[in-house]
């Protein structure tokens, strides 16, 4: 306003032949008025003297201007004074109607701008809502439970079935081969990412014979099974009798008195040291009470020589006929034993180790157990089962011939990947086994593939319509389960941090039919109550469903590394024959030869796969999809208060121990109600928060790791027995 007020003045000086001096004089006064009005209001106090320097500044720096006719004055009001003292000046002129005109038109051109911006942006919403842009497909409803039945549905009796008979045509070739197979079995129903991952492991393979005992008493020469070495029944299914060994035992002969300590725990020790010297002698030992390992350590430190295995008729299930058997077991604690504790990876600093305790181990059936003791064939007294036992009298003198190779061989894990949407780096791990390696497992190997293989083949036709998991589920199929769980302990220390940091939890299919009397679910602590609810999902559409309690005993097979090294909770469904005797537990160490047509005897219609697929396929589903992990602490805390009263009693110096565990329970609870149930409410529900109390949830169980715990035992256990 000032440069135009300027100009105006400039020409009313110098005559302009364009505006007569009435003109120039109302230009002046209503540029004036403006400014009067403007630097009157309150708002305006800093703008106005900002103005004033500029204005200064301004005409300092154009010498051209004349500015003599406008005089600066002290007050802005000056010159309008100035004017007011004008002869010509109008003092009637009002200025009302064009500040209105004026007013009237920044507010249209406001309204102007704010309708085209809004209309700009409806184009452009319109234009991206109608667009289809590509986006990862995610479940609509991610806990609803309609959603997994649709999925279960899909698992089909008859379907695992022909997988498992698929499989069955295979010839037996090496471990790759078998691995090969299921990968393109895998790769067929739709997973995309599908691994095959080897490993170079030294295993302990049966020689060339048969292991064989020798009673010096009379001469006689057995193989494992309890057949004479002289008759023509060696080729008689010579594979059971070459797989009938325990891998990684020293080998040799050992002649030596027989001493007969039952399930060899610490008491039935400390008898027998009390009676004689059982330096370099062979134990008589049952299996079962204790794990295999940890008694097989005592009775090397007792100095044992050698070993005789057997599993006592009284111990097994009425149902089961295995007492003419013989099995395998492995001494190997886990992974490869050429490179302990590490990955056998190239590059990798291999042991080579031919054996891995000092003593000559042997599995013998219960048969030949009862003729090197002398007692006669059949045991059972007016359905009363007599336990076996050796006669203190009588003085057996055995000798004990073993043979086997070690050599190094490639096994192959295959590994599949089913990526997540919400939570991709969160794994969900579920595990079955192959083998090719004729093991005394024979073809038991196959019920679990197909399982697993069914589910698979379930999801990915939920995923071709648009569904995919919260979380990352890993399929994983593991070779050379049966000389240690080498395959998946090779796997997992290869990737430790990375699965120690995202593994969630690991659902096992080991061995899921081994008989058909009674479902047999095994969970950790924290997945104890989601394995019970499980089973009651399981039975909404059947009129006759039995539950079963959910067991925390020790889990057998490829689950050991991820429960007792990284801490992940895991779960297992399977049928068995089940004898409740306390005696009866790690029976499942010993591994008999089962073949396809006792598979089939035990599930002529797969139904009972079917029942495992699904129970297991829920678990799985309940994992990878729930916004907060479905574990319980105060499930865990109960297993701790529960163990130490029973391993503890009531002895005065661990009472304190008690107490700790009766806090542990009381904080469980308070977890329970304060942090889960919140957390639980889609309307509390807060996304960082869960992520927060999911991690609190997955590192549960890994505070309860032991470190150093006693050869086979659970970390529970362990944990109880080093207190």
């Amino acid at each position: 306003m000032a440069y135009h007020k300027v100009n105006a003045d400039q020409r009313a000086q110098g005559h302009s032949p364009y505006l007569d001096n009435d003109d120039l004089q109302a230009t002046a006064l209503e540029l004036e008025w403006d400014m009067e009005k403007e630097l009157e209001e309150p708002g305006f106090d800093h703008f106005r003297l900002d103005g004033a320097v500029q204005h200064h500044l301004g005409n300092s720096q154009s010498p051209d201007l004349d500015l003599e006719p406008i005089q600066p004055s002290a007050s802005p009001k000056g010159r309008f004074q100035r004017l007011q003292e004008d002869p010509d000046y109008i003092s009637h002129y009002t200025r009302q109607a064009p500040k209105n005109n004026r007013c009237n038109f920044f507010q249209i051109l406001k309204v102007f701008c704010t309708a085209l911006i809004v209309f700009i942006f409806g184009i452009v919403i319109g234009y991206y809502s109608g667009k289809k842009c590509p986006s990862p497909p995610a479940s609509p409803e991610p806990n609803n439970p309609h959603i997994y039945h649709e999925i279960l549905k899909e698992i089909k009796a008859e379907n695992i079935q022909q997988i498992y008979r698929d499989f069955l045509q295979f010839p037996r070739e090496d471990d790759v081969d078998t691995a090969m197979k299921i990968l393109g079995q895998w790769t067929s129903h739709g997973l995309e990412d599908v691994q095959l991952v080897n490993y170079s492991v030294l295993l302990d393979l049966p020689g060339s014979s048969s292991n064989t005992v020798t009673l010096k008493n009379s001469g006689e020469c057995f193989y494992p099974d309890g057949l004479q070495c002289n008759r023509g029944t060696k080729t008689l299914h010579s594979q059971d009798l070459l797989y009938s060994y325990a891998a990684y035992s020293a080998k040799g002969t050992l002649e030596a008195e027989l001493v007969d300590i039952q399930y060899g725990t610490i008491e039935d020790l400390i008898r027998i040291q009390a009676i004689t010297n059982v330096t370099k002698k062979i134990a008589l030992l049952k299996l079962g009470q204790s794990p295999l390992l940890y008694k097989l350590s005592l009775l090397e430190d007792a100095g044992f020589g050698g070993v005789l295995l057997y599993v006592d008729p009284c111990d097994l299930p009425k149902t089961t006929d295995l007492a003419d058997k013989a099995f395998m077991v492995s001494l190997n604690s886990g992974g490869d034993p050429s490179t302990p504790g590490y990955a056998s990876i190239d590059g990798s600093y291999r042991q080579h180790r031919l054996n891995l305790t000092t003593l000559l181990v042997q599995p013998i059936s219960a048969v030949l157990a009862k003729k090197l003791i002398s007692v006669p064939e059949n045991t059972v007294q007016k359905d009363r089962c007599v336990p076996l036992q050796l006669p203190s009298t009588e003085k057996k003198i055995i000798s004990l011939n073993i043979q086997s190779v070690t050599t190094y061989r490639t096994i192959s894990n295959v590994i599949g990947y089913l990526k997540g949407t919400v939570f991709p780096d969160r794994y969900v791990l579920i595990g079955s086994h192959h083998s090719s390696l004729n093991t005394s497992s024979g073809q038991e190997w196959a019920s679990s593939t197909a399982i697993i293989t069914a589910f698979i083949q379930a999801l990915m036709l939920k995923v071709k319509r648009g569904w995919r998991p919260d979380r990352t589920i890993v399929f994983c199929s593991w070779g050379g389960t049966s000389f240690g769980n080498v395959g998946s302990y090779e796997w997992a220390e290869d990737l430790k941090r990375v699965l120690q940091r995202n593994v969630v939890a690991y659902v096992s299919l080991h061995n899921p039919v081994r008989g058909n009397s009674t479902l047999h679910p095994i969970a950790s602590p924290s997945l104890q109550q989601l394995t019970a609810e499980s089973q009651s999902f399981n039975c909404v559409e059947k009129a006759k469903c039995p539950r079963s309690n959910v067991s925390s005993v020790q889990m057998q097979g490829d689950s050991d590394y991820f429960i007792n090294h990284l801490g992940v909770p895991a779960t297992q469904f399977s049928y068995e024959d089940i004898n409740k005797s306390e005696n009866s537990s790690f029976l499942s160490e010993a591994l008999f030869p089962v073949h396809a047509t006792k598979t089939e005897e035990l599930d002529p219609s797969f139904k009972l796969h079917e029942t495992i697929g699904k129970l297991t396929g829920h678990v799985t589903l309940q994992i990878a999809n729930e916004p907060v992990l479905p574990f319980n602490a105060l499930d865990i805390a109960l297993e701790v208060q529960n163990s130490l009263k029973v391993f503890i009693g009531d002895e005065v110096d661990a009472s304190q121990l008690l107490v700790v565990a009766s806090q542990l329970r009381d904080t469980a609870e308070l977890f329970q109600s304060d942090e889960m149930r919140p957390a639980n409410d889609p309307k509390e529900r807060a996304p960082i928060r869960v992520r927060m109390l999911n991690d609190v949830l997955q590192s549960l169980e890994k505070s309860f790791l032991v470190q150093q715990a006693p050869p086979g035992l659970y970390r529970f256990n362990a944990a109880i027995f080093l207190v």
